[in-house]
């Protein structure tokens, strides 16, 4: 089940609330009681690593990152248009 934020347009309480997605969005703000509640439209929270069982195995670095045994170092070419030239 996710966790909505939401806020009061009457006195800008912002609070959050673990509902069912199934569940009706909430319109009375719990701070002053009026039928001002807005949802508010957020990205989501991403991955979220929780409990045991990720190791260090799970990440593996790709064969294409590595030459014969050694790992490559990525060198990155600095930007010359700030020299003055002759």
């Amino acid at each position: 089940m996710p966790t909505y934020e939401y806020y009061c347009t009457a006195c800008k309480f912002e609070f959050e609330e673990f509902q069912s997605i199934a569940s009706e969005p909430i319109q009375v703000c719990p701070n002053c009681k009026t039928k001002n509640v807005k949802r508010k439209i957020s990205g989501g929270t991403g991955l979220i690593f929780k409990g045991s069982g990720f190791y260090i195995t799970d990440y593996k670095k790709n064969k294409s990152d590595t030459v014969e045994g050694k790992t490559t170092k990525k060198v990155e070419k600095k930007d010359d248009s700030t020299t003055k030239a002759s």
